[in-house]
């Protein structure tokens, strides 16, 4: 099968699709034909070891041989293990690779048919029939993220958040993971992308390159930097009285509840996710450049 390898951490230009062996589903696992994955922000990451620490995983001077990236993935069960009762093959499904393997940007991949440890060996829900296989691979690892924000920022009805990096992966869903809970947003992104959030919800919208969201006053319950790009100290002035900054760090554990929650969300039409671009696996090294420009809105993702 074709995959998505690397043999050294660095720039875009490492990567390369190269022939491995078809796993084989072992007990208690099926495998999944892909027919879409992302290029995702996560993956920019693990390729050029940023952090540092990223090493301690993957491979310390150069990544493991048998790593193949990719965390998130959409395709059908061709074929399962001995003990699956759950799926079987033909269904068409949606699954979170898990971060100890990674393995979404191959045609092939094995994975728990249910239960487990899902951050290190991954999941698989049903695809939900509205959702395009584009789709569904873009929804596993932003949601989740945002979810597990949220949730730990206690974000309920009545409540207000503010969004910085509103029309990134982790952005365009925290909008509507809010918007779904009863809470009022305010996104931040540039003008281009106005009207992309304000059609997810965002109730207010503001343009960093016009103005500095730090100095809106003390009017939130929560900040939430999907992007990383700010401090609680910078954010201090933003938040009422018990308010709460979060920014991707100090998560509680992601469950299968949870894959099944977000999957659940957009069958009922709560959660839309958003598509940049869709180029073919061929076109990897053109994907990791683009999203690494930070000018992508929502995904980029990788068919077969």
């Amino acid at each position: 099968m074709r995959a998505v390898t690397w043999r050294a951490y660095g720039s875009p230009e490492v990567l390369t699709i190269r022939d491995v062996p078809v796993p084989e589903p072992r007990d208690g696992e099926v495998r999944i034909r892909t027919v879409a994955t992302t290029a995702h922000i996560g993956d920019t990451r693990i390729r050029r070891a940023d952090p540092f620490a990223a090493r301690l995983a993957f491979g310390l001077l150069r990544p493991r041989r048998d790593l193949i990236l990719g965390l998130e993935l959409a395709g059908t069960v061709d074929a399962v293990g001995r003990g699956v009762s759950a799926f079987a093959p033909g269904d068409e499904v949606l699954a979170f690779c898990g971060f100890s393997r990674l393995g979404g940007n191959a045609e092939y991949r094995c994975l728990p048919a249910e239960g487990g440890n899902l951050p290190k060996h991954g999941a698989v829900v049903r695809k939900p029939a509205s959702l395009s296989f584009a789709e569904a691979a873009a929804l596993p690892t932003g949601a989740l993220t945002a979810l597990k924000n949220l949730q730990k920022a206690r974000l309920g009805a009545g409540g207000s958040i503010l969004i910085n990096g509103a029309s990134g992966s982790l952005g365009t869903y925290a909008i509507q993971l809010a918007k779904h809970l009863g809470a009022e947003v305010t996104a931040v992104c540039s003008a281009r992308n106005r009207d992309l959030v304000a059609g997810l919800g965002a109730d207010a919208v503001v343009d960093y390159e016009a103005q500095d969201f730090t100095r809106l006053g003390p009017r939130f319950d929560v900040v939430y930097d999907a992007v990383m790009q700010s401090s609680p100290r910078a954010c201090r002035g933003l938040l009422r009285p018990g308010g709460v900054h979060v920014r991707n760090a100090g998560l509680a554990r992601i469950t299968n509840d949870d894959l099944t929650h977000i999957a659940d969300l957009a069958a009922q039409g709560a959660l839309r996710p958003v598509i940049d671009r869709v180029l073919p696996l061929d076109d990897v090294v053109e994907a990791h450049r683009y999203v690494e420009t930070g000018r992508k809105r929502g995904h980029v993702v990788l068919t077969m």
